[in-house]
């Protein structure tokens, strides 16, 4: 009796590690898409790594990104925003208006994080500035309609100032 009591311990014993390494949570997946092509997504593509890394994330590490560039067709990018919802990915990172589309297009549960130059809400992409609502957020820099008003307040601010310094960042459309 002694003899099965060991076996039946033994056998236990060697499962733990199998059923341990089953119980692991799975490594979040974010998908990140543009319609650029990689060589010209990649000065956007860099910072964000390094800001991930600043907040804890390495890819390969605790976190795996899986790219999609759609290299200018934008006909592709429903087949490739579908490519990564299939992936299972925990979070979708669209870097232009027509990958943003796509991807509001192709999902109302998987969070959208995007950034442009255009209005969201003329796009559809959230409701309204105060209250975006379903799945989409992002960063829009408004460079049509409030590029004017910039404009503007700098010539009121110059009118009994010292020039006002100018600069500018670009990124690759």
């Amino acid at each position: 009796m002694k003899r099965r009591a060991f076996i039946t311990l033994l056998g236990g014993a060697s499962a733990w590690p199998l059923a341990a390494r089953a119980q692991q949570p799975t490594m979040p997946v974010i998908g990140y898409f543009s319609g650029r092509s990689a060589d010209t997504e990649e000065p956007i593509r860099r910072p964000f790594l390094k800001a991930l890394e600043e907040l804890g994330f390495a890819a390969g590490r605790n976190v795996e990104i899986e790219y999609r560039f759609s290299q200018g067709q934008d006909a592709r990018l429903p087949a490739l925003a579908a490519e990564l919802i299939s992936r299972k990915v925990t979070i979708l990172v669209a870097t232009d208006r027509p990958s943003a589309s796509a991807a509001k297009a192709a999902t109302a549960t998987i969070p959208i994080v995007f950034t442009s130059g255009f209005d969201p809400v003329q796009f559809g992409l959230v409701a309204s500035f105060n209250r975006p609502g379903g799945n989409a957020t992002g960063v829009s820099i408004l460079t049509t309609a409030l590029g004017p008003k910039r404009l503007g307040l700098c010539v009121n601010y110059c009118q009994n100032q010292a020039p006002l310094p100018f600069w500018s960042t670009q990124i690759p459309a």
